[in-house]
């Protein structure tokens, strides 16, 4: 699925996104409405992770799916 996929079904991805990083708040995925850039800076800011760390999550969350 590439992040396109993603970002059109957001209301189906998000609780699985929210079961992988459980410090997002439901407010949180609903800021994030797909985008990409977000949901890494949701990250960085909840985890304390570099910006490489959260891309890489992002692309191992988005293969899980």
């Amino acid at each position: 699925m590439n992040w396109d996929q993603v970002e059109g079904k957001w209301s189906q991805v998000k609780g699985k996104a929210q079961e992988k990083w459980g410090k997002l708040t439901n407010d949180d995925v609903d800021v994030i409405a797909g985008r990409r850039e977000h949901l890494e800076g949701k990250i960085q800011e909840a985890y304390g992770k570099s910006k490489e760390e959260a891309k890489r999550e992002v692309d191992d969350f988005m293969n899980t799916l």
